[in-house]
Formats: structure tokens, C-alpha cells, sequence
């Protein structure tokens, strides 16, 4: 079992910048694709970003130019760098682990981001 531990979300105004981080309990992390969601009330969950195990990025058209997902492989972390935040960011984030070696996903708790105008 893999434990994913999300922290770095709250309330910003917009233009402003927040980083998120998500920490995976196992060493699986280092071969596996990590990704970021986000849902918004009333909305479907959605990708933000993922990247994979030898640092391939892909990020949804909404986020492209303002977000930075990366990862640090020693320490089993990867991140979210989101700049020039808008009121339309807001959701919940969620980071996910997708061991492709045995076609399973594990999800973090989730993160409320709240961009004020």
C-alpha cells in the first residue's frame, strides 16, 4: 500500500503563485507516473498535469505556461508549481501515483486551492 501526503494548499488572490508538494511512502514512486487532479464544485475531476518516471511532462491546455509539475526521485516527492493563478484554479487538487507495472493507482487526500479576485 502507498500513502501519498499532499501539502501546500490555501486561499490566494489572483496573479499570485502557490506550490504544492505530494510525498509517496514507498520507493515505487521512483518508477511510477505521478500526476495532478483537481475538481472543482460541480465539475469532473480532471488532469492538471502528470509527469513520468524519466520526466516526461503533459499538462491540460488551461494550465500550460503557468504550471510546473516536477519531481524529486530522493526524496519521493513531486510538485506543482502554479503561477499566475486565476479565480477559475480554484478546486481541490489531488495527487495520484499510477504503478504501471501492476495497473494500479493510489490517490492522495486532497488539497482545497482557493483563488480569490
Amino acid at each position: 500500500q502507498v500513502q501519498l501526503v499532499e501539502s501546500g494548499g490555501g486561499l490566494v488572490q489572483a496573479g499570485r503563485s502557490l506550490r504544492l508538494s505530494c510525498a509517496a511512502s514507498s520507493d515505487i514512486f521512483r518508477v511510477s507516473t505521478m500526476g495532478w487532479y483537481r475538481q472543482a464544485p460541480g465539475k469532473q475531476r480532471e488532469l492538471v498535469a502528470d509527469i513520468t518516471s524519466y520526466g516526461a511532462e503533459t499538462y491540460a491546455d488551461s494550465v500550460k505556461g503557468r504550471f510546473t509539475i516536477s519531481r524529486d526521485n530522493d526524496k519521493n516527492t513531486v510538485f506543482l508549481q502554479m503561477n499566475s493563478l486565476k479565480v477559475e484554479d480554484t478546486a481541490v487538487y489531488y495527487c495520484k501515483l499510477d504503478d504501471l507495472r501492476v495497473a494500479r493507482d493510489y490517490w492522495g487526500q486532497g488539497l482545497q486551492v482557493t483563488v480569490s479576485s
